[in-house]
């Protein structure tokens, strides 16, 4: 019986990919040290993936920043504002298009699916020159074999790649990215091509995006494609991989259906009714890639189960033809459990990192050829069984707070329209308010200080010490740059959910639980294994602090919710809505404590509220009602006069606008900028916005600064479609990833942006 991975992490169990590119983006290394760092991985990895008994192995997941980006470098894909001229695609064009420079901007950042990781969205048209320009597949497939490791190269599908892309700027909105299948086919020849005559018995396509709703016509597209694909493929077995969530009947029967193909690759543990499909009806003498090792959590495989799984569809599939695999690529787990030495022994029992499921599969896989590892199966049953029993999931308090929920929808007593009068009376603010999304730079000093104190290497009173300096730093800033309303800049935290999670009950903390977000930067994902509750104020102190310091509005920063549930790793024994409203309730009581401490904004962040929308439209609905819901059960007991602010970040908001205006925020900040302002053509069309708002007049992602008449004129476009007396000015998002030489005049233009503005609009009057 064999095994399979579909993907696996590839920042290093430490991060040295993280680290290595910062150097060479700051120019503290070359391009061969890079180069090096990025070659020791992928030795490791697959080294890795061999030595535990996997057969067939990934090559080309490995990014230097995501999988999207390295094939629209592979057809050459270039936007022209770039100005690549041919050939090869080096680092220089490659970070361009990623993170802007200092002449252009950098290409649209979105989620991947319903996941935290993020992609550098294609830009196309049809006048774009298509042509071979990375040959990256082929030379790490080659660098597998030079180790003695025969690989699978992953190749994006042409379909996905088309469907995940947008028009380029000055093309109509209403091209069809489909048709440019015929330009880009004969590319995809090549790398074949090439893989074949390098040695390559498999390859795999990810096409995700057979998972999402599609109409004939996309489908289709997957059929002309790999019927145009056939004769090239010929010699090699093909696995089509798609993940994240079931298959309608509708596209399964295209998937199974498609020419040329040997196996295909299903997601059985959030495609849960995609079994049912297999069993009614898979063609003969096709292998199944079944995905039933999860790998976008980090709870242990039930293998007694996945084992009865795979059993029951070894007599569909057929013995030979039955492959182990993982639902998804593990890039969405953490790296591996060894290196974590603070986590308990019960909890650590439970878990199962990247490292670990490549053990699981293996050992399904063993299990299912009769080389079952009785001690393993054992160790896991036992694991199993202590979680469901342990005292420390369950508190009966928090269910019955929860419980208690039902009946209300919680929404504040007064209209959002009376709530600004009352704010604006208390606030005194001008039009067009500046403000930030919270964090501020994080400096290495600051990092040293967090580092050393909880290392025990400083005392708690040279901490808070230390961290107030930082706060006062941050305000002194921003009164000097004459902004309306501050933010303490977070010098405390780490990481917006982490720095949460450490003082909820029901949560577990990694040393080395790092996960790729996007590029270089990491988020290391709380650990939800019980019931959520607060067992006193998180923010309170420091919010506190912050205001004591100064006469204008200081945003309280709290992470909302759903953010916190979307961003953790979850528990998965009980409805994700159920924890969602556990931790909805905890942040209610910080949020009437910061009210009382005389906070009178109070930031409830849920940036992460797009990013978890079912990828079926029939599950939005009952998704949008409890997220939704959350929100508002956090700020529902407060004053009129207090304002709550919430912020969303790098998703596409257009289709859930009606459900962000009933979260009845008194304001939100929304990104806008890097999107070419896609959030505005909701308010062209109609779209009636009574709340303050903000979309971003500037992409943080970037080191490049806009200048003031760069600002200006978003802000122009925005007045062009919302009311004078809502608009909000502000970055895309929090500046914690950028230097203080990048936001000082990138923050000073944005003011004399609005300020520039004020004085027009007074002047018309």
């Amino acid at each position: 019986m064999a095994s399979h991975i579909v993907g696996y992490p590839r920042m290093g169990p430490k991060r040295e990919l993280k680290f290595a590119l910062e150097s060479f983006w700051d120019k503290k290394s070359s391009a061969e040290d890079l180069k090096k760092v990025a070659a020791d991985l992928r030795s490791s990895i697959w080294k890795q993936m061999s030595g535990a008994g996997i057969k067939y192995i990934p090559s080309n997941t490995f990014s230097y920043y995501d999988q999207v980006l390295d094939t629209t470098s592979m057809l050459g894909a270039v936007p022209p504002r770039y100005n690549w001229t041919g050939g090869e695609i080096g680092y220089d064009t490659y970070f361009s298009m990623a993170r802007g420079n200092a002449s252009v901007p950098a290409m649209e950042m979105t989620k991947w699916f319903d996941t935290n990781y993020h992609f550098i969205v294609p830009e196309l048209g049809p006048d774009v020159k298509f042509s071979y320009a990375s040959h990256k597949a082929v030379d790490e497939f080659k660098e597998a074999k030079a180790l003695g490791v025969d690989t699978v190269p992953v190749l994006i599908g042409p379909v996905s790649y088309l469907l995940l892309s947008k028009p380029a700027k000055g093309v109509e909105k209403t091209f069809s990215l489909l048709s440019l299948l015929p330009k880009i086919i004969p590319i995809y020849k090549e790398v074949i091509s090439e893989l074949k005559a390098a040695g390559a018995s498999w390859i795999q396509f990810d096409e995700p995006t057979l998972v999402l709703d599609l109409d004939s016509q996309q489908l289709q597209a997957f059929t002309a494609a790999y019927a145009d694909l056939e004769s090239t493929l010929s010699g090699l077995n093909v696995l089509i991989e798609t993940y994240f969530a079931d298959l309608t009947p509708e596209a399964y029967k295209t998937l199974i259906g498609l020419k040329g193909v040997t196996a295909y690759g299903l997601d059985l543990v959030r495609g849960t009714q995609t079994t049912d499909l297999v069993k009614k009806d898979f063609p003969k003498g096709k292998y199944l890639f079944a995905g039933v090792v999860d790998g976008r959590n980090i709870w242990a495989n039930d293998l007694a189960s996945s084992l009865s799984t795979m059993q029951a569809l070894e007599a569909v599939v057929g013995k030979d033809k039955l492959v182990v695999s993982t639902s998804c690529s593990l890039l969405h787990t953490a790296v591996d459990l060894v290196n974590e030495t603070k986590l308990d022994d019960e909890i650590k029992s439970w878990l199962a990192f990247a490292a670990q499921k490549v053990v699981e599969v293996n050992a399904l896989a063993k299990a299912l050829a009769g080389q079952k590892d009785e001690a393993f199966f054992s160790s896991n049953a036992a694991a199993q069984a202590s979680r469901k029993s342990s005292p420390r999931v369950t508190n009966a308090a928090v269910q019955k707070a929860a419980d208690a929920l039902k009946g209300s929808d919680h929404r504040r007593a007064t209209n959002v329209s009376a709530r600004l009068d009352a704010q604006q009376k208390k606030l005194n603010l001008p039009i067009l308010p500046t403000t930030t999304i919270g964090s501020f730079p994080q400096t290495v000093e600051l990092r040293r200080v967090r580092r050393e104190f909880k290392a025990n290497k400083i005392s708690e009173d040279d901490y808070v010490k230390a961290i107030k300096e930082e706060i006062k730093k941050v305000v002194n800033l921003q009164e000097e740059l004459d902004i309306d309303v501050l933010v303490h800049g977070e010098p405390e935290r780490n990481d917006m959910v982490e720095y949460f999670g450490e003082q909820l009950s029901g949560f577990a903390f990694t040393v080395n639980g790092w996960v790729q977000s996007y590029g270089s930067r990491c988020v290391k994902p709380p650990i939800i294994y019980g019931d959520v509750s607060r067992p006193k104020a998180m923010t309170v102190f420091w919010s506190s602090t912050a205001q004591s310091m100064t006469k204008r509005p200081m945003k309280g920063m709290l992470t909302g919710p759903v953010t916190i549930l979307n961003w953790s790793f979850v528990r998965n024994d009980q409805p994700r809505f159920e924890t969602c409203y556990q931790i909805a309730l905890a942040i209610k009581d910080e949020v009437e404590d910061l009210e009382k401490a005389g906070i009178n904004v109070i930031q409830i962040d849920e940036a992460a509220l797009r990013e978890g929308l079912p990828l079926r439209k029939s599950e939005h609905a009952f998704y949008l009602k409890w997220a939704v819901h959350s929100f508002r059960i956090t700020n529902c007991g407060v004053k009129d006069t207090t304002q709550i602010h919430t912020h969303m970040c790098y998703s596409n908001f257009n289709d859930i606008i009606h459900s962000i205006i009933d979260m009845d925020a008194d304001v939100i900040t929304i990104e806008n900028s890097r999107s070419d302002e896609k959030l505005l053509s909701v308010f062209r069309e109609g779209v009636k916005y009574g709340a303050g708002i903000g979309p971003g007049v500037y992409d943080i992602h970037s080191p490049r600064i806009p200048s003031t008449e760069e600002i200006a004129d978003r802000i122009n476009k925005m007045l062009a479609v919302l009311e004078t007396n809502i608009l909000w000015v502000n970055p895309d998002c929090g500046l914690k990833t950028r230097k203080y030489e990048e936001v000082k005049p990138a923050l000073n233009n944005m003011v004399a942006a609005a300020k520039q503005l004020r004085t027009k609009l007074a002047s018309a009057k």
